[in-house]
C-alpha cells in the first residue's frame, strides 16, 4: 500500500485557496503512485479557526468547500482531509461542530473519523467549538483495513476513551493520524512515542506553517509495525512524499540540533505572520545589542534582505562600538539601515517635561518611548510592521518600557529566555561571524543612562524565570508586569508555555 503524506500550509479562512492546496497535493502524489493521500487536520479552513467557528455563514462555506474539492478530485487518488462538520447536537451557545477527517473518493466526501480527545490545556481550547464524534470503524482502501484518528486521539494514555485500541480491536492493519499539532521544544519525540505504542504501522501527517502565534513544523512521518521511523518529512516547509507502507525499512537515526530548529521555527513564524497578513515589509529598532541583531537575522532571512530596514537610535549614552556594530551587522545582511539622532527629540522632551523626568527611571523610559516614536514614523510613512526586540526572560521581568521597546506587531524573541538568544547567536555565527563578536560578548545594556549594565545575571535569572513560567507559578516581578504582557503583540510560541493566548492570568490579584 502506497500512502501519500501531504503536509501542506493552509490559511485560516481561504476555503478557496485551502481548496486549491489540496488539489495540488493530491495531483502530486498520485503521479507518485500514492493508494491514499493523507491531508493534515483543519487542511480546509485552516488552523486554528478558534472562533471563526461560532459564525454558521463560515461552517456553510466550509460545507461548500469539500463539495467542489470532492468533486474537482473526482478522478484522483482517495484522500483524507481534515474539515470541520456539525454533529447534530444543538447545545445552547456552542458551534455544535465535530472536528472532522474525511475520505474524498470518486467524487463523494465519507466522514472517517470525527476527533474525539479534546484538548483543553495551554492554547488548546476545542471543547470551545468541538464536541467528541462517535467512533467510527476502519475503512478498506487498497485491501488494508484502515483506521482514522484525529490529532490528539492517538495520544490516549490515560484517557477515558481509547480511540487507538479500539480501532485496533475492530481489525485496523493501518492507522492514520492527521494532525494540526504546533511545534514546541522536544515534542517531535513525543509524537513518535504515541505512534511506537501502536503496535501497527502508522502514518502521522502533520501540517505546517505558521498562523499568529502558533508555528506548525510539519515533520510527518510514518512508522512501521516494528516501532521503526520509516519516513521523515522535512521540518518547517511544504512536502508531499509517498511511502510503500510493506517492509518499510527504518531510516537512520534521527540527529539533535536544537538550535537549528528553533532558528527554523522563527523564520517560518515571522515568514508566514508576514506573508499571510499581506505585510510586505518590516523594520527593526538596531542597538547594537545581542536580541535585536538576531531579530535581524531572522527577519533577513524569512522576508529577504530587500524587506528589512533597520533603523539605529544612539542617544548621548550609545557607545561608539554599538553603532558600529550595528551598521557593520546591517551590511553583512544586505538589509537597509538608517540611522536618527535621538538627542533632538530627547532634548525637546527635558525641556517640555521639566521635573517630571527627575527621580525613577522616568529619564530612560521616556528615551525609549521616543524611540517608538521615531520607528513607528518610518512604519507609517512606509507601511509594513516593527518587529519587536525584547526575549522572554526581560518580558517575564517586566525589564521594558511600556509603549517602548515593548511595543511591535510581533515578537520572534518573546518565548526565547536570554541564555536562548545567546545560543541562537552563537549558531548563526557557528560558520562565519554575522552578527559581530561585541554584539555577542558584550555586557547587556540598553544604554540609557551613564554606564548602564543590565541588573542581572541572565544565565540565573534566566532558567529561574522559565521555570516560574513553565510550572504556572508567579513571583513579584511577574506579577508586577502582567499588564505589560497584556498589551505586547504577537509572541511567536516555540516553548511548551509562551506569554500570549496560553497564558491567561490576571493583571488584577494578590
Amino acid at each position: 500500500m502506497r500512502i501519500g503524506l501531504a503536509q501542506i500550509n493552509p490559511i485560516v479562512g481561504d476555503l478557496a485557496g485551502n481548496v486549491t492546496r489540496c488539489l495540488a497535493a493530491l495531483d502530486t502524489a498520485g503521479k507518485a503512485g500514492a493508494d491514499l493521500v493523507v491531508l493534515p487536520e483543519m487542511a480546509l479552513p485552516g488552523c486554528p479557526p478558534r472562533d471563526i467557528l461560532s459564525d454558521t455563514s463560515f461552517v456553510a462555506a466550509a460545507a461548500e468547500a469539500l463539495r467542489d474539492l470532492a468533486w474537482r478530485a473526482r478522478e484522483l487518488a482517495p484522500a483524507v482531509v481534515g474539515t470541520v462538520m456539525p454533529s447534530g447536537s444543538q447545545i445552547p451557545q456552542h458551534p455544535g461542530l465535530t472536528n472532522a477527517t474525511v475520505l474524498v473518493r470518486s467524487g463523494e466526501a465519507q466522514l472517517v473519523a470525527a476527533k474525539r480527545l479534546l484538548p483543553n490545556h495551554d492554547v488548546f481550547h476545542d471543547p470551545r467549538w468541538f464536541l467528541p464524534g462517535p467512533a467510527l470503524p476502519p475503512i478498506s482502501i487498497a485491501g488494508r483495513a484502515v483506521g482514522f484518528l484525529v490529532g490528539e486521539d492517538i495520544a490516549d494514555e490515560g484517557a477515558t476513551v481509547h480511540p487507538t485500541s479500539e480501532l485496533l480491536a475492530a481489525g485496523a492493519e493501518v492507522l492514520v493520524c492527521p494532525s494540526a499539532s504546533p511545534y514546541r521544544q522536544g515534542i517531535l519525540d513525543e509524537r513518535l512515542h504515541h505512534a511506537r505504542r501502536c503496535g501497527c504501522p502508522v502514518v502521522w501527517v502533520n501540517l505546517c506553517g505558521a498562523n499568529d502565534e502558533l508555528i506548525f513544523d510539519g515533520r510527518s512521518f510514518v512508522m512501521n509495525a516494528t516501532g521503526q521511523l520509516a519516513a521523515l518529512l522535512a521540518g518547517f516547509e511544504e512536502e508531499v512524499d509517498v511511502v510503500e507502507l510493506t517492509d518499510a525499512e527504518p531510516i537512520p537515526a534521527l540527529t539533535s540540533d536544537p538550535e537549528r530548529e528553533l532558528h527554523q521555527a522563527l523564520v517560518l513564524g515571522v515568514r508566514d505572520f508576514a506573508r499571510k497578513n499581506q505585510i510586505e515589509r518590516a523594520f527593526v529598532a538596531l542597538s547594537g545589542g545581542i536580541d535585536s541583531a538576531v531579530v535581524a537575522v531572522i527577519a533577513a532571512e524569512a522576508l529577504g534582505p530587500q524587506s528589512v530596514t533597520a533603523v539605529h537610535i544612539p542617544s548621548r549614552y550609545t557607545q561608539p562600538r554599538s553603532t558600529s556594530s550595528a551598521r557593520e551587522l546591517a551590511e553583512t545582511l544586505g538589509i537597509g539601515f538608517e540611522f536618527v539622532h535621538l538627542e533632538p527629540l530627547h532634548e525637546a522632551a527635558e525641556r517640555t517635561l521639566g521635573d517630571l523626568l527627575m527621580g525613577g527611571t522616568t529619564a530612560e523610559n521616556v528615551q525609549a518611548r521616543l524611540r517608538t516614536v521615531i520607528m513607528m514614523g518610518f512604519v507609517n510613512h512606509h507601511g509594513g510592521m516593527l518587529l519587536n526586540t525584547s526575549n522572554k526572560t526581560e518580558i517575564a521581568l517586566g525589564y521594558g518600557t511600556l509603549y517602548g521597546d515593548a511595543a511591535g506587531t510581533l515578537s520572534p524573541l518573546g518565548d526565547v529566555t536570554k541564555p536562548g538568544v545567546v545560543a541562537l547567536a552563537r549558531w548563526i555565527n557557528r560558520e562565519r561571524e554575522v552578527i559581530p563578536r561585541f554584539t555577542i560578548e558584550r555586557p547587556p545594556s540598553a544604554e540609557l543612562r551613564p554606564g548602564q549594565v543590565a541588573p542581572f545575571d541572565y544565565a540565573v535569572v534566566g532558567p529561574a524565570m522559565e521555570q516560574l513560567v513553565q510550572e504556572n507559578r508567579s513571583n513579584p516581578a511577574l506579577r508586577r508586569s502582567e499588564h505589560k504582557r497584556w498589551q505586547m503583540g504577537v509572541v511567536l510560541k516555540v516553548t511548551r508555555k509562551a506569554f500570549g493566548m496560553g497564558r491567561m492570568i490576571p493583571i488584577t490579584r494578590r
